[in-house]
């Protein structure tokens, strides 16, 4: 398997097999688990090429006008995963009770089986620009019941891919929309754990770190250059 498939896709094959042999060691139709001698591919972490603010624009803009019965929908979906994070399952399962515009904030809980990835609710702050999709969102629909999903529908690939053939920008997925989400606030100067801690991971930050740290490098010395002595003698 290992020459066609990719990394993640190979180790999350020999886990499951790992998994199940381990089963039937439990319960005496094996002697030993042989899947554990089967070694995890290397996973090198994904090169991210994400649109542009105006990229994005004009991205969501051709999602919008694709003339499908649902493009207009399409292009919430790809709006809510730019400006809140979630996953597209977790996205899928927001209803209205759990967008709380008051306090500004959605109450990411996953499927109602299996919950979210961590297995935690979590609270995600709106940002500006999700308080103002919802808001329009809630407008066009004000008879609503809170049990109702926010989106209207579950994925949107087909869309997003001629959208991005039309502008002629490098083909995103319904993840990468969840990047573009922890790139923007990091660059905003928002810190790694608080990014992690509002995507759901549970593990203080490290993923977000491997994944995002060369952000917050690029961002630190782009904040250094404006550093002056002038400002510098007004503090002392």
């Amino acid at each position: 398997m290992a020459p066609s498939a990719s990394a993640s896709g190979f180790n999350h094959t020999q886990a499951t097999l790992r998994a199940l042999l381990e089963i039937g060691c439990e319960v005496g139709a094996r002697y030993d688990n042989s899947a554990r001698f089967i070694k995890r591919a290397s996973e090198r972490p994904k090169h991210l090429v994400l649109p542009t603010s105006e990229q994005f624009e004009r991205f969501v803009a051709e999602v919008e006008n694709g003339g499908s019965r649902f493009s207009r929908s399409c292009a919430d979906l790809v709006r809510f995963l730019a400006f809140g994070g979630c996953r597209k399952g977790e996205a899928a399962n927001i209803t209205w009770a759990d967008a709380d515009l008051q306090k500004g904030e959605i109450v990411v809980r996953g499927d109602a089986v299996t919950g979210t990835k961590s297995w935690s609710v979590r609270r995600v702050p709106m940002i500006p620009d999700m308080k103002r999709l919802l808001e329009r969102l809630r407008g066009e629909r004000p008879d609503a019941q809170t049990g109702d999903p926010v989106m209207q529908v579950r994925e949107c690939q087909a869309a997003m891919n001629r959208a991005a053939k039309r502008v002629g920008m490098a083909r995103i997925t319904h993840h990468d929309l969840r990047h573009l989400f922890a790139t923007r606030c990091i660059e905003s100067g928002v810190d790694i754990p608080t990014v992690a801690r509002w995507l759901g991971h549970k593990d203080g930050g490290a993923l977000a770190m491997r994944v995002y740290g060369h952000l917050r490098d690029h961002h630190s010395v782009e904040m250094a250059q404006k550093v002056t002595s002038a400002a510098v003698e007004k503090t002392t």
